[in-house]
């Protein structure tokens, strides 16, 4: 059995509201009956016997039919998102600076991705793997922030999603919470 995080790309944002205790019993539905909530912003975390690409198989294909609409997920494996909050060189809490990663999955975009922001002046980021690039906005201007607008575009919509350090850290401590339950 393994432990997953499954991050929700764009929900409770631009129209599509989902309460997360209508997710959780979605997903229970849908086979994953351990399931938990994070947060209001679409984080799981959930036991499996499938692999992770079947997990976001199955985890797209139960959104889509249960709340409709174009559902992506990215699932990490929950040691995975331990490693990538270990690997970020960027601090989880500053008053000024706000630590964000963008988790992919697919590679490719994500490729695309950092090249961009390394083309950005004064952008700083930091690749932690394959799936993962984290990256600093000042506090306030997230939204604003050139890479933020870069991430936006519609053509990462389907493979990406971003979250806060302060976020991934929840969720690993939640993903080791149920690993260690032996779900």
């Amino acid at each position: 059995m393994g432990s997953y995080a499954v991050f929700l790309r764009g929900i409770n944002v631009g129209g599509i509201n989902i309460k997360m205790a209508q997710l959780r019993e979605a997903l229970k539905d849908a086979g994953f009956s351990d399931a938990r909530t994070l947060l209001a912003s679409g984080n799981v975390v959930l036991a499996s016997r499938l692999d992770a690409s079947a997990v976001k198989r199955e985890c797209e294909k139960c959104l889509r039919d249960e709340f409709g609409y174009d559902a992506w997920v990215v699932v990490l494996d929950a040691a995975r998102v331990s490693e990538l909050v270990a690997a970020c060189p960027y601090p989880d809490d500053d008053k000024s600076t706000h630590t964000y990663i963008t988790l992919s999955s697919d590679p490719a975009m994500l490729d695309e991705l950092d090249a961009a922001g390394t083309a950005l002046e004064g952008a700083e980021q930091t690749r932690l793997g394959p799936e993962a690039l984290a990256w600093l906005a000042p506090a306030g201007g997230t939204l604003d922030s050139p890479f933020s607008k870069i991430s936006a575009k519609p053509r990462f919509k389907a493979s990406t999603t971003t979250r806060n350090l302060r976020t991934l850290i929840k969720v690993r401590d939640a993903a080791a919470e149920l690993a260690a339950a032996g779900i």
